[in-house]
């Protein structure tokens, strides 16, 4: 009984050691090699803040092309249409391939354009300028 005891407060007394131990502190940073450029103490590294903010740029769609008539009707979200007169640029899978002027008639939210250079496919988006 006593032996047991014993060893029941050996392995209590060892499991305890451990909790007084200190930690010890972070090592500072290592001092600078001779020769070497002097660096700048910046606060700790953060992520920077991200900011979206909302592109206002003009976006449609080549809802239809007439090669011959050399027109376009594009298609816009509702709210945002093209101006008369306004020039556009088309763009297929991210390469300018040609330039509209806007020109009317508009119903809803398409609006036909002259194609003025390059080509027009459906599907190709009209930016502004």
């Amino acid at each position: 009984m006593r032996t047991s005891l014993m060893v029941i407060l050996l392995f209590a007394l060892s499991l305890t050691g451990c909790f007084w131990k200190k930690h010890a502190a972070k090592p500072a940073a290592p001092p600078p090699r001779a020769g070497a450029p002097a660096a700048t103490s910046r606060g700790p590294a953060t992520n920077p803040t991200l900011t979206a903010t909302p592109e206002n740029a003009l976006v449609g769609k080549v809802a239809l092309v007439n090669s011959t008539g050399r027109f376009v009707v594009l298609n816009f979200s509702l709210g945002k249409m093209a101006a008369a007169e306004q020039r556009l640029d088309l763009y297929r899978r991210g390469l300018k391939v040609g330039e509209v002027k806007v020109t009317g008639p508009a119903r809803e939210d398409n609006i036909v354009a002259d194609l003025v250079a390059g080509e027009a496919d459906v599907g190709d988006e009209a930016r502004s300028q």
